[in-house]
């Protein structure tokens, strides 16, 4: 059973940077898939940026060039850099991980561990 907790997150204005952390317990095998996901309210949680096994990442487009996703296997943290933040990426997110080396896609419904979630608020 993996166990994950984020922080970081906090309110910033528009343009500004945030690094979310997510420390994992439990199974923390290199056979991961791990992800970033987000919810804003009234929408559909959807996935940020994943990452495998092998360290293949995928970014949604919303976040390209700006949200940049990596993890220390020595301290079994994954991280979500992201920069020039903007008013829409307010909302609530949250760490993800599913046991085997491939991601098979960034559905939610895939993702078996998640925390607790750390809300991220951008101001114009």
């Amino acid at each position: 059973q993996v166990q994950l907790v984020e922080s970081g997150g906090g309110s910033v204005q528009a343009g500004g940077s945030l690094r979310l952390s997510c420390a994992a317990s439990g199974y923390t095998g290199s056979s991961t898939c791990m992800g970033w996901f987000r919810q804003a309210p009234g929408k559909k949680r959807e996935a940020v940026a994943i990452m495998n096994s092998y360290c293949t990442t995928e970014v949604a487009d919303s976040g390209k060039g700006r949200f940049f996703i990596s993890k220390d296997n020595d301290k079994n943290t994954l991280y979500l850099e992201m920069i020039n933040l903007k008013p829409e990426d307010t909302a609530m997110y949250y760490c993800a991980a599913k046991i085997g080396p491939w991601c098979g896609g960034h559905s939610p419904e895939l993702f078996s561990a998640w925390g607790q979630g750390t809300q991220v608020t951008v101001s114009s």
